[in-house]
């Protein structure tokens, strides 16, 4: 993420600038590693006059809040009010969707419409009418745009529970949706660069990351279980209270949640964002088992609350894990603060012991909003020094004609070469008095 975010965002603005939607670019050649659906995005941001910071991130939260703000309709609509004021409190507070949220890369806009399609498409199954079909395709064709065949592969479960009606599945007005949406740009672009744009979008970047050692991103089968339980958090503890579906709705949500941790978990190959698209229908279904479970509920939201004494100690290691990883943070000092979360856990159990878990589940809601703000605080300082390019880059935009980079890490790299607009040389290529060095362990310095 650190060193996609950077790179995408430039791709988008030097959309904007030269006025060509079609090809990628990134700092003046072809890029062809992602569909171009966020370069628009963040294209559109930086026309609209946003500024360097906000526009690759701008388009972003505004998906995320317009999809929130369907996920709502569409579960009050399919199952109530309270259900759906759970699950969405439930996703849009979850740590997962809050984090790919405020960052431009892709897997929150296939997450997006990956998700408003299949949730269109439930409507279909229950109901038949095809103008619900129509909406589903072309919010797939959408998120073929945002990260190619990976939406398709996904759906997978969907076709699967319209397989009994294939013939509608098929018909030649969604298909035709699907097409109108999700073909032209891949059209036009092949028709610009030819088959070196096919080799690699699809054969390196959709084939290649299959295999763990054509892009270095090899993990474990079980990598996905903790960063799944970590994507849920706080609200973890409500896994606990799914039970069996007990109708066709919630046994195709479990199918897409299932389906989507094994596919991801054959392949060696893997990143914590892949399994964002499956948040929506674990939210869905911790949602509804809140709406309808009993004693265990309070069990399960004391313990939601409760997990947030970890928001203080994750304030603290938070920017080293994300400058040189998880492992090699400090651990943090113990601080009493730390506990301050034991007596939200109290007010919780004391509101569902007096039958008020709407009440609960606002307090809870209301609290990590409380708890992204004091991460935003505490934390965001820190990791603009520590891993974002953007103060380096004011120290060196004075003098940037007498500086080159000596040796600093991709991600740093990057975040320069989007500052700069026009990449720093290198001190190999053209040494300068000034130099962008950085030690082992330590953030890019001016030397």
């Amino acid at each position: 993420m650190k060193e996609d975010e950077p790179r995408y965002a430039a791709i988008g603005r030097e959309m904007a600038q030269s006025g060509d939607w079609i090809t990628p670019r990134l700092w003046g050649e072809p890029w062809f590693e992602k569909p171009a659906l966020l370069y628009w995005m963040t294209g559109a941001s930086f026309r609209a006059g946003f500024s360097e910071d906000l526009a690759p991130r701008l388009a972003g939260v505004v998906l995320s809040v317009l999809f929130l703000a369907f996920f709502f309709w569409f579960l009050r609509h399919e199952f109530g009010e309270r259900p759906a004021f759970f699950s969405t409190a439930v996703l849009a507070t979850s740590a997962g969707w809050l984090a790919y949220s405020y960052v431009g890369v892709t897997d929150l806009p296939l997450s997006v419409f990956f998700s408003t399609a299949m949730l269109l498409g439930m409507i279909w199954l229950r109901t038949g009418s095809e103008r619900w079909l129509i909406a589903a395709a072309l919010a797939l064709g959408f998120a073929v745009l945002a990260k190619s065949l990976v939406p398709l592969a996904l759906a997978i479960p969907f076709a699967w529970s319209a397989r009994s009606r294939w013939r509608d599945l098929l018909s030649w007005r969604p298909v035709t949706c699907f097409l109108v949406v999700a073909v032209p740009w891949y059209a036009l672009c092949y028709l610009k660069s030819g088959s070196v744009f096919i080799q690699i979008l699809f054969w390196q970047q959709q084939v290649g990351r299959l295999d763990a050692k054509a892009l270095g991103h090899g993990q474990p089968f079980y990598y996905y279980l903790p960063v799944f339980l970590a994507a849920l958090f706080p609200w973890t503890p409500t896994l606990a209270l799914l039970r069996t579906p007990s109708d066709s709705r919630r046994l195709f949500l479990l199918q897409w949640l299932v389906f989507g941790m094994l596919f991801f978990s054959i392949f060696p190959n893997k990143l914590a964002g892949y399994i964002l698209p499956l948040l929506p229908a674990a939210a869905i279904l911790a949602g509804l088992a809140l709406d309808e479970a009993r004693g265990s509920a309070r069990w399960a939201l004391c313990g939601t609350a409760a997990l947030m004494c970890l928001v203080f100690p994750v304030a603290s290691i938070l920017p080293r894990a994300l400058a040189d990883g998880l492992s090699r943070a400090d651990v943090p000092a113990w601080s009493a603060w730390w506990v301050v979360p034991i007596g939200l856990a109290a007010l919780i159990l004391h509101l569902e012991l007096r039958g008020k878990r709407t009440a609960a589940i606002s307090v809870i809601t209301i609290a990590i909003i409380g708890a992204v703000i004091y991460l935003k605080l505490v934390s965001f300082p820190a990791i603009d020094s520590t891993v974002s390019a953007r103060s380096l880059w004011r120290e060196i935009a004075p003098m940037r004609d007498r500086v080159c980079v000596d040796n600093i890490s991709r991600s740093w790299r990057y975040g320069l070469n989007y500052y700069s607009v026009t990449p720093l040389p290198d001190c190999e290529q053209l040494p300068l008095p000034v130099k962008v060095t950085q030690s082992e362990g330590a953030p890019a310095s001016v030397k």
